[in-house]
């Protein structure tokens, strides 16, 4: 069963749930597919800009919406540079229904909007078809609800958890002045739908109507993220900087073991994460002191050892040791650190070691058998980006066999082909 879980720590906008879904690449949802729906809503004066950035180091997904002026009705109509072709709720339904996305979309575009336009009827005290938008009816709003939807329907997630949501405090200015936080729309969706909140000790709006319109639609419980084989975590930035990481993060992924590896492999996923990576030229210490070194590095942890010969002072040849270890969660980069600089201090005539922290997309892989004409071989399969496999042997297992038969190992390697 696959399972999209919304962790709101830091809020949410209408942009950066598109951010953070499209950062998840998963099932075709990307940049592409997205524009090439929008297009079909049939609206002009306006184009996505879609960048990477870091809030407080956390790489994300920055989705915005640029409006610009195309002809005069744009220019009559144009406020707060968003362009407002579409402002009743009654039009933005029309221009939904004709829209020729798919049904799905459709649907869940409409209830968004239902519920914003649900929020702005309590609050103004008007009917449905009296509602009138300011921000939410803005050509970017119509962009990241009907995106939302267009991306949620592609990926087709089994079930949509939700965090407790954080909100700041304090008083923003709006199309109707100033307003308390959370401002009445969002409040009052959330009110609604019963979602849980909390407010943070940070003066501004964290959540805008069209972000709770979405958790609260989306959303079938909320509370801590569940027990699930985590396959993609996307990133959505915001536009504002806090103390904490502006960010929405969400979890892609599945709570059955069988289905780990046709997720990998149907949503051709590539891991990003970082690691420590640590040099040091030696040019005083024997080829078998390096290497036990190397062993040692090994058993230490160390996911990669490495040497390269290098020239030194006073033109001496010499070797530069390269370490790179898994940055793990359970300790702090100091703590790696000091055990993988123990063993080369200890055992080489090192004085001086550098590191530093560095990002790598790595594919998903796995471990497997597969029979040959020589017999059974370990294999390691590798899964690329546009999905096909990649193959190759493990270098004891091929060894084995062409101690077997007699051959050259490379025969063993040529029956993979």
């Amino acid at each position: 069963m696959n399972i999209l879980y919304l962790d709101c720590f830091s809020g949410a906008s209408g942009n950066m749930f598109l951010g953070a879904l499209l950062d998840l690449n998963v099932d075709g949802a990307n940049e592409k597919y997205l524009i090439d729906e929008l297009n079909k809503l049939g609206i002009s004066g306006w184009h996505l800009k879609i960048t990477r950035t870091e809030k407080n180091y956390i790489g994300s997904c920055y989705v915005d919406v640029h409006c610009h002026i195309d002809d005069k009705h744009d220019h009559d109509h144009k406020h707060d540079n968003h362009v407002h072709h579409h402002n009743s709720y009654k039009e933005i339904r029309q221009l939904i229904e004709d829209a020729q996305i798919s049904d799905g979309a459709k649907k869940l575009a409409q209830n968004i909007f239902l519920r914003v336009a649900r929020a702005e009827s309590k609050v103004h005290g008007k009917s449905l078809d009296e509602v009138h938008f300011h921000e939410v009816g803005a050509v970017d709003s119509i962009i990241d609800i009907v995106g939302t939807a267009i991306l949620i329907d592609k990926i087709a997630p089994e079930k949509i958890y939700c965090s407790v949501v954080n909100d700041g405090f304090g008083f923003v200015e709006s199309q109707h002045g100033t307003i308390p936080v959370p401002v009445p729309a969002t409040a009052q969706i959330f009110a609604e739908r019963r979602v849980p909140t909390k407010q943070l000790d940070i003066p501004t709006e964290m959540v805008t109507p069209t972000g709770a319109a979405i958790i609260a639609e989306l959303s079938e419980s909320f509370g801590k993220r569940p027990q699930m084989n985590v396959i993609a975590i996307g990133y959505g930035a915001g536009t504002k900087d806090f103390s904490v990481p502006n960010v929405l993060r969400i979890f892609f992924g599945t709570n059955e073991q069988k289905d780990i590896e046709k997720l990998y492999k149907v949503n051709h996923i590539t891991q990003k994460d970082s690691v420590i990576v640590m040099e040091t030229n030696i040019d005083n210490t024997s080829p078998e002191i390096l290497a036990y070194t190397m062993e040692r590095l090994f058993s230490a942890g160390a996911l990669d050892v490495f040497f390269s010969p290098i020239q030194m002072k006073k033109n001496r040849p010499g070797t530069k040791l390269t370490i790179i270890a898994q940055k793990e969660l359970t300790s702090d980069d100091d703590t790696q650190i000091n055990k993988f600089s123990s063993i080369i201090f200890e055992e080489t005539g090192s004085l001086g070691i550098r590191y530093r922290n560095e990002k790598r997309i790595i594919l998903h892989r796995k471990k497997a058998k597969k029979q040959t004409n020589f017999g059974e071989i370990e294999v390691k399969v590798s899964i690329l980006p546009d999905g096909k496999e990649q193959i190759s042997a493990e270098y004891e297992s091929a060894k084995k066999l062409a101690q077997k038969h007699g051959l050259p190992i490379k025969k063993i390697y040529e029956s993979l082909v």
